[in-house]
């Protein structure tokens, strides 16, 4: 069995990993796709993302889908699932108030906010807890439902803005998930999408999956009297932009991950504006809701643009980088490694 493994700053490595068996109240996944998100990006380029820096290794990924391969009775052998990647603790207070996205002991596969580490999903094999698995409708094909972990980050930001239906909305960053924010907008009924990016691609993606409008950054012609204003470039002038074009008592959703360390930020306009400020990180139920919209045919198809056998992960992860050429870039990770 072999895996994705970061060892520091480009420093990305196959390697074989000890096969295990499933334990009580657990279940083995075969891993047939993996997406590769934007914190992998930032753990393979910089060693680390955000405020969590990698201090051993770290198989990548969170967003894999696969089938069953033992482990538990009623879930079938072949069964396709999806994984929901955070194991929350279930009994502080956040938890009990059901915001188990923001438990502070949470664990979530292929991060380095614990020491150890927790283990990532791009293994040929992986072991989860039973609940953490969601069988999969028959029909939605697992390079679809690959993104069901991106999207829910998406609808979970869409929430945290409140009511949309009839809303003129703007999201900053054409990248994975802020793609995938359109077309949740879209979907919970914002009448006007407009998104900014730096490259035309990521615009032209935008388009395809809902956007009424796009801007490329430099151009002069804004939009005025924005409703609700999405940031998902994960940038300070991205943060600034929605602050300056959102309407007064608008309101501003965060859920790009900024740089490490503090971000300056216009809190003159907040505060003069009357603005909302929200952050949006992960997601808990919205995971089964995100199932049933791309089943149901949510059409967010445009964003996976590349897949790679798991031997060429480097190659994946180079290409993912550049947004310019591509969006969402899968793992095959049923393929063989030599190729």
């Amino acid at each position: 069995m072999f895996g994705c493994v970061v060892h520091a700053a480009g420093d990305l490595r196959i390697e074989e990993r000890g096969t295990t068996e499933p334990g009580p109240g657990q279940v083995a996944v075969g891993i047939e796709y993996g997406g590769i998100c934007g914190s992998d990006l930032h753990y393979y380029h910089d060693g680390g993302v955000g405020d969590f820096r990698i201090r051993e290794p770290l198989v990548l990924g969170h967003e894999v889908v696969g089938r069953i391969s033992g482990g538990v009775d009623g879930l079938p052998e072949g069964t396709p699932v999806g994984i929901h990647p955070a194991t929350p603790c279930g009994k502080c207070p956040e938890c009990l108030n059901d915001r188990r996205n923001i438990c502070a002991y949470s664990n979530y596969l292929g991060s380095a906010a614990r020491n150890p580490h927790i283990q990532g999903g791009f293994v040929q094999q992986l072991i989860v807890r039973t609940d953490q698995v969601r069988v999969l409708p028959t029909g939605l094909d697992l390079r679809t439902a690959v993104l069901a972990e991106p999207l829910s980050v998406a609808i979970h930001a869409v929430r945290q803005a409140g009511d949309v239906d009839g809303k003129r909305a703007m999201v900053t960053g054409a990248g994975p998930i802020g793609l995938l924010v359109v077309a949740a907008l879209r979907q919970a009924g914002a009448v006007e999408v407009i998104v900014t990016d730096l490259h035309e691609t990521p615009l032209a993606l935008a388009t395809q999956v809902g956007a009424t409008q796009t801007i490329q950054v430099g151009n002069n012609d804004w939009p005025d009297e924005i409703d609700i204003a999405i940031e998902a470039s994960g940038t300070a002038p991205g943060l600034r932009t929605c602050l300056e074009r959102v309407r007064r008592a608008g309101t501003v959703v965060q859920v790009g991950t900024l740089p490490p360390g503090d971000t300056p930020f216009a809190g003159n306009v907040l505060m003069t504006r009357e603005l909302t400020l929200r952050g949006a990180f992960r997601f808990d139920h919205e995971f089964d809701t995100a199932i049933a919209l791309l089943a149901n045919g949510l059409n967010v198809a445009p964003i996976v643009t590349h897949t790679f056998p798991l031997g060429d992960a480097a190659t994946a992860f180079d290409l993912a980088s550049d947004r310019t050429v591509a969006s969402k870039v899968l793992l095959d990770l049923s393929a063989d490694t030599r190729r």
